[in-house]
């Protein structure tokens, strides 16, 4: 694969300080799979991919399900709200089918595994992770608001302990635009990485008396792009920055002349290419 003049000096200077960034698997490798279904973190750990990207919102009955939206029109083609349904009656729904509608009519199309479009628990992927044959690292974000409020990070820290994976050295880190959300993964569980996300670039002024120096901060790129002066005051305050969503050499560039820490992209396999593998 080409690489742009402009990429391969930006790594050169990256490298100069310190390591290239982690790449981040978002929802998967969401560009050519379906997000959040196991075959796309197979897929992404398969491409390389050094850490894993998953939304979780609660069920009616208490489990944590990887799903970004609140209702699962998009991904699921059903009406119903993801809060007031158990995990059974999601079990019963085809996450995967959206990305590809028409791929039951194709015969060149390959075999598609039922399984691996049912709606996935933070468990289960919790579980591949932990089985993998090298270490991998997650970022969990909680979705608010939700009508269940503070018990979305108690179940999250309480699953996170099963798997002894509340310490210092977890390889999971917790995510939230919520700045109480936060909070409560700090009360919880002091020694775990929090990234404190941030959507528009005006927010981070009024975030930034309230948040701990040692937390991550999570810009997306486009407000890094529109707006250079955010990622100018975030690095000369020391911040570590997490990016999301990187899914082209431009983007790309951006972050590594900031010497961010982390880039969460639909395409996992791409980045590494950039980056050199």
């Amino acid at each position: 694969m080409r690489r742009t003049p402009r990429i391969r000096r930006a790594r050169q200077q990256h490298a100069g300080s310190r390591t290239r960034p982690q790449v981040v698997a978002h929802r998967g490798s969401s560009h050519d799979t379906p997000e959040h279904t196991l075959a796309a973190y197979v897929k992404a750990l398969d491409e390389g991919a050094e850490a894993l990207e998953c939304d979780v919102r609660l069920t009616a009955d208490g489990h944590l399900v990887c799903v970004h939206d609140r209702n699962l029109r998009r991904t699921a083609a059903n009406a119903g709200i993801v809060s007031t349904m158990n995990l059974a009656e999601l079990d019963e729904l085809d996450f995967a089918s959206w990305k590809d509608p028409w791929s039951e009519l194709d015969d060149e199309a390959p075999a598609r595994d039922q399984r691996d479009g049912k709606v996935l628990t933070l468990r289960k992927l919790l579980d591949t992770v932990a089985d993998y044959d090298r270490h991998v690292e997650l970022a969990i974000e909680t979705k608010h608001p939700t009508r269940y409020g503070g018990l979305v990070e108690r179940r999250l820290v309480e699953t996170l302990g099963d798997f002894g994976w509340t310490g210092a050295d977890s390889p999971a880190r917790v995510m939230s635009f919520s700045l109480n959300a936060m909070n409560r993964v700090r009360r919880l569980a002091p020694d775990l990485q929090v990234v404190m996300l941030v959507d528009k670039a005006h927010h981070w002024p009024v975030l930034r008396p309230m948040v701990d120096d040692d937390w991550i901060i999570g810009p997306g790129i486009d407000e890094l792009r529109d707006h250079p002066g955010l990622g100018r005051h975030l690095v000369k305050a020391g911040r570590e920055i997490h990016v999301w969503t990187v899914n082209t050499a431009e983007d790309l560039e951006i972050c590594l002349a900031l010497g961010v820490s982390a880039v969460i992209s639909d395409r996992p396999k791409y980045m590494l290419e950039l980056l050199g593998g």
